[in-house]
């Protein structure tokens, strides 16, 4: 089983975002678990507060990511880049850099905004970011959904070419998951 760990840029309760990674949740292929983690209640990165015990919400986060095999980043695009929930999750999810969960640990990018861009920059920069962390993207084309409000009904994600693709693109992470596992095993 591979288990992936989907988290949302967005904390609003209709998110698109969220909507997104909820349809791929129902979606992935037998042998995938996609499990959502919300970022509600996470701190605003505060290194006094980064200690041995850090805040609740934090400890939650990092042990979900260390269980993970793999995330699943869905990120909004907000004035060219990307929300500051979503840097706000890699910031304190990046620490201690020696031994973050982020270090070596699979992941895929999907931006999903109202623009035609799709959110294309936001996905730029949280690739960017990504790599700061020494977290291994996925190799794919990437997974931007544009106009995403009129392709949503009922909080899912409608557009079947664009589900289609980050499905695709789910499977290139976890064909690198199976990789990385086949060469340490």
């Amino acid at each position: 089983m591979i288990r992936l760990l989907g988290l949302s840029g967005s904390l609003r309760h209709a998110s698109s975002n969220t909507a997104v990674l909820r349809t791929l949740q129902q979606r992935v292929p037998d042998g995938i678990a996609l499990k959502l983690h919300p970022l509600t209640d996470l701190p605003l990165y505060n290194g006094d507060f980064d200690t041995e015990e850090p805040p609740v919400a934090v400890a939650r986060l990092r042990e979900a990511i260390r269980q993970a095999d793999g995330l699943v980043l869905c990120t909004p695009e907000y004035n060219a880049g990307t929300s500051g929930v979503m840097k706000n999750a890699l910031d304190w999810a990046s620490r201690p850099p020696k031994t973050s969960p982020l270090r070596s640990k699979h992941a895929l990018i999907i931006s999903a905004s109202p623009a035609f861009t799709g959110g294309a920059r936001a996905h730029a920069q949280l690739r960017e970011a990504l790599a700061s962390t020494l977290s291994r993207v996925a190799v794919h084309p990437a997974v931007v959904i544009p106009q995403v409000f009129e392709k949503l009904k009922d909080g899912l994600l409608t557009d079947e070419s664009n589900i289609q693709f980050a499905l695709a693109a789910i499977q290139a992470l976890t064909t690198e998951i199976r990789a990385s596992r086949a060469l340490t095993e």
